[in-house]
């Protein structure tokens, strides 16, 4: 897809992508890499007894997902004659439901805007982070881009 055709789906549904199962040990090393052991990601018996019923995923790893697995796993569309993109920022971040640890999450996004710079367009984008079985979406943001042309 060249750019041109991506600014003709402005305000469409850009990606969908595939699921992905939040395990136990993705979350696990999550909590290594970042160093957020709270008991309510980590310990099964003690977050049984919060009004969560069990272990539920860090907000940020449902949030770290949009850079890769639903980049990655169907969820963007290929760009012809770019360099690079590398993520710019992020704006309006919600997290609106938990995720159990075993919950499916996978992202819908829609492109805001399109931008062009000097040697790069940047791209707004509204991604809605589905929680499979819940009517509520686990998290909400919009991600900025710069696709290095």
């Amino acid at each position: 897809m060249h750019l041109d055709d991506l600014r003709a789906r402005l305000g469409g549904e850009l990606a969908l992508s595939e699921w992905v199962t939040v395990s136990p040990e993705m979350v696990g090393q999550f909590a290594d890499a970042t160093g957020d052991h709270q008991f309510i990601h980590v310990d099964p018996v003690r977050a049984a007894q919060t009004p969560f019923g069990g272990p539920v995923a860090h907000g940020f790893l449902t949030l770290s997902l949009l850079a890769g697995h639903f980049m990655t796993g169907g969820g963007f569309p290929a760009l012809e004659g770019v360099r690079m993109v590398v993520n710019y920022g992020l704006n309006r971040v919600r997290f609106i439901a938990p995720v159990p640890v075993g919950g499916r999450l996978r992202n819908r996004a829609t492109l805001l805007n399109v931008e062009d710079g000097p040697g790069y367009a940047q791209l707004t984008v509204a991604n809605t982070i589905e929680l499979e079985g819940s009517e509520k979406p686990a998290a909400t943001a919009e991600t900025v881009m710069r696709v290095y042309l």
